[in-house]
């Protein structure tokens, strides 16, 4: 049961501040770190953190292939990350005394990948096998309409919002990632509710007070409460939760209990600063709910 992810390889530049900057206002960084980053590599580490076997499809530039080398040192099969002639994407992420953060995405290769790339990367995918997608590439209808004809379970994480993204992806849907501002956004967009979305099922993640699935065929709701936690980061914690539930999801769990990892995982990387070397391995994350109160 593999999962295939199509998805973006940054380089992260991260300034931490004493406050996120205004408009207009110049600031000196506390400190400064570079680090692997983007949504795909870190959903990827992250369903590799707790226990999948992950293909990465993607592309980086020359600038880049330090990036597929920690991402192979981090658990993820990356014989299908392609080196190409642009720059690799890259990512400034400010993060204040708070933990929230602002960031400034140039996506670089990760916009020059072609549908032939992907359609040869999955070769072999077949029904018992997932693929994940974000919106910071190119191909992603393509993989997606490919996934689907070969039935696969796929998930598509509706971030970077926005919404003709969204709508030319969804048909070919398993499983509909978004946060709260990003389900309005897409049902206003639409000019439908959420059980009107042409998905099976549709996951919201509510930031501190946990996620709602949504499977859309049943009427049914799950909810699943985040763990409360003293955030130091909270970058990549969405990227982390996606990541861990999909790896849930394909080794077997119920959606309830899928979403409860994920929010482990998530409630444990945002204590770490950092993107993809501070997701947690699934250790520290069964030890981390083995200790929180029974329900």
């Amino acid at each position: 049961m593999a999962i295939y992810n199509l998805g973006s390889i940054n380089a992260d530049h991260f300034y931490r501040l004493a406050h996120l900057p205004q408009p207009g206002e110049t600031l000196a960084a506390q400190s400064y770190a570079l680090g692997l980053g983007g949504k795909g590599a870190n959903q990827s580490v992250a369903a590799a953190r707790a226990g999948a076997e992950v293909r990465h499809v993607g592309a980086v530039g020359a600038d880049g292939r330090w990036m597929a080398v920690r991402l192979a040192d981090l658990g993820v099969d990356c014989s299908a990350v392609l080196e190409l002639p642009e720059p690799s994407g890259h990512a400034i992420i400010q993060v204040d005394e708070a933990g929230e953060n602002a960031i400034v995405l140039y996506p670089g290769a990760n916009c020059a990948i072609a549908g032939e790339d992907v359609r040869r990367a999955m070769t072999g995918a077949g029904p018992e096998d997932s693929l994940i997608l974000q919106n910071e590439t190119s191909a992603q209808v393509e993989a997606a309409r490919f996934a689907q004809e070969q039935g696969l379970f796929v998930v598509y994480s509706a971030a970077p919002f926005e919404a003709e993204a969204a709508q030319a992806v969804m048909r070919y849907v398993s499983l509909l990632i978004l946060n709260e501002v990003e389900a309005g956004q897409l049902c206003s967009a639409l000019g439908v509710t959420l059980a009107d979305l042409p998905v099976p099922h549709v996951l919201v993640t509510l930031g501190s007070r946990g996620a709602v699935w949504h499977d859309l065929g049943a009427g049914v709701e799950v909810r699943v409460p985040a763990f409360p936690v003293t955030p130091v980061d909270t970058t990549a914690a969405g990227d982390t939760f996606a990541g861990y539930l999909v790896a849930g999801l394909a080794e077997g769990l119920s959606p309830a209990a899928a979403m409860r990892l994920a929010a482990g995982a998530a409630a444990l990387k945002v204590t770490q600063a950092g993107t993809a070397d501070a997701i947690p391995a699934r250790d520290q994350v069964n030890a981390f709910l083995a200790a929180q109160p029974s329900e």
